[in-house]
């Protein structure tokens, strides 16, 4: 599956943004998914998961609350709604794959097979 996230840009601080990762190449739904995040000097860190069902998510405890990850396999896109942003969101969004779904690995790097070339968010103070 190839992995393509979209929807980066620059936004004020409470401002919204809604990434998308659209996938080709393989259907998407029997995907997990998983949206990580790397700002400049940063390791990748681990923003939001959704098993291949849709039926269940996980976040990081900085973003609960405030992101929504969803899916709509009609179109076989992944979406992570991101709202109150705040200037530490800033970096690089990347949105992965992988065809296991494994709760208590969920929020590693290393269990995803795929990944897209990541969208830049930007939040300004």
């Amino acid at each position: 599956v190839q992995l393509q996230a979209s929807g980066g840009g620059l936004v004020q601080t409470g401002g919204s943004l809604r990434l998308s990762c659209a996938a080709s190449g393989d259907t998407v739904s029997t995907y997990t998914v998983g949206w990580f995040r790397q700002a400049p000097g940063q390791e990748r860190e681990f923003v939001a998961a959704i098993s291949w069902s849709g039926g269940t998510t996980h976040y990081a405890d900085s973003v609960k609350g405030r992101f929504t990850i969803s899916r709509d396999n009609a179109k076989n896109t992944v979406y992570l709604q991101m709202d109150s942003l705040k200037p530490d969101d800033t970096a690089v969004y990347y949105c992965s794959a992988d065809r296991s779904y494994s709760p208590t690995y969920i929020a590693q790097p290393g269990i995803y097979d795929y990944w897209g070339k990541g969208t830049l968010v930007t939040v300004s103070s």
